[in-house]
């Protein structure tokens, strides 16, 4: 990276699709200036003016010009700094169609699915709701047996697209099994996963910049006693 080049990143410690950006950034040991947002709070007028349409985080500042988008910076930080570290995005084009497919798959449906089953409060749509979650890990079983073709991660060797992509939920998934007891991961079903999950989240490149699963375990049980108080107030 050049002397003149500049790079910040507006985030939340405890969001799993900042933390993508922060795997990418250190994948390709790019060194940057950290912002924490408040979004319970007042939201910075940095943060509302660089993404004025979603008015979320992450957003990466490289050189004065916001990137929005967790995946998309991904990709911004893969093509920008092509020449430093691994390649995050795999080479060959079909290889690349798959990990943006299945992380499409993870972010439009898998994980929306995961997140409404687990705020309902109807035991009957929970139960739909967690149902489809694990047919979702089942298909990811077998993604990533085809994507991985034998080696420890979906990227092969290293971690890449799909691995940051999914991998970042692991702490949230973790958390919940602490707080409600509810267990996703599950080796009898998905053992492939289940044995990516330890070797992502014990990375040297992941385990430092992940957050602690105690703290995020914590922050949610207190972030829903919250909301349940504010909503039986109503």
């Amino acid at each position: 990276m050049g002397e003149t080049e500049e790079v910040k990143l507006l985030g939340t410690w405890y969001s799993p699709v900042v933390l993508r950006v922060k795997i990418a950034l250190r994948l390709k040991s790019i060194n940057y200036d950290y912002i924490e947002e408040d979004l319970f709070g007042s939201k910075s007028e940095l943060l509302l003016k660089l993404n004025p349409v979603y008015k979320k985080v992450p957003v990466l500042i490289h050189n004065n010009k916001p990137v929005s988008e967790s995946l998309n910076i991904v990709e911004y930080i893969d093509e920008t700094w092509n020449s430093s570290g691994p390649s995050i995005l795999p080479y060959h084009p079909y290889d690349r169609a798959l990990a943006r497919f299945w992380s499409a798959f993870v972010d439009d449906k898998w994980f929306p699915t995961l997140i409404a089953a687990t705020v309902t409060k109807s035991e009957e749509a929970k139960a739909k709701g967690m149902k489809e979650v694990g047919e979702g890990l089942l298909l990811l079983e077998d993604a990533f047996v085809s994507m991985s073709k034998g080696k420890p991660f979906f990227g092969g060797e290293a971690v890449g697209f799909m691995d940051i992509c999914l991998g970042s939920f692991l702490v949230f998934l973790k958390a919940r099994e602490r707080l409600k007891g509810e267990k996703f991961l599950d080796e009898s079903k998905t053992p492939c996963i289940c044995k990516w999950a330890d070797e992502f989240l014990s990375n040297d490149t992941v385990k430092n910049v992940v957050p602690q699963i105690d703290k995020v375990t914590k922050f949610i049980g207190e972030f829903e006693a919250k909301t349940q108080s504010t909503a039986s107030k109503s």
